[in-house]
């Protein structure tokens, strides 16, 4: 994996396409050429909204990604330096307010893209027969579309990793 294009349209996109990088991280400052660079490889751009939000930056441009055909992983860069927030839900909450992606862009961004990136998607990432169970079970009421927007709020019932109850 690749930090790139945080700071400035630097070429990191394109050196981590060339070297097959899992995935491209940041892009806060990614254009067209990242786009097409992106285009037809496996590398999956990851857009880390806790950086823009914590540091000031433009947020990364996901909606254009996925228009291309690209799919979009979210994370949330967690460190003390730049992103001291490792709440998924909130990743989720800025992909949906300050990106504009819809809930299950969002939901896909941050699992099955996500598992993607970290070479983990083969045993994680979906609820697949074969994969690892790794889900929650929310309260009655809870949908899909109020958990980036409410994401303060408990609303997690039961965990399981590994189809265990934790």
């Amino acid at each position: 994996n690749i930090h790139a294009n945080e700071l400035a349209e630097s070429g990191g996109v394109q050196v981590g396409v060339v070297h097959g990088s899992l995935s491209v991280d940041h892009l806060e400052r990614a254009g067209e050429a990242e786009i097409a660079a992106l285009q037809g490889s496996e590398t999956m751009p990851t857009m880390l909204p806790g950086s823009s939000f914590f540091l000031g930056l433009p947020y990364g441009r996901a909606k254009d990604f996925i228009a291309a055909g690209l799919g979009v992983a979210l994370a949330s860069d967690y460190n003390p330096g730049s992103s001291p927030a490792g709440d998924m839900r909130f990743v989720m909450a800025l992909g949906c307010i300050r990106m504009r992606l819809t809930p299950v862009q969002a939901l896909n961004a941050v699992t099955l893209n996500g598992a993607y990136a970290m070479g983990l998607s083969a045993e994680t990432g979906s609820i697949t027969r074969g994969k690892r169970a790794d889900l929650i079970l929310t309260t009655p009421g809870w949908t899909l579309t109020k958990l980036p927007y409410l994401y303060r709020s408990p609303f997690i019932r039961k965990v399981f990793l590994h189809g265990i109850p934790v």
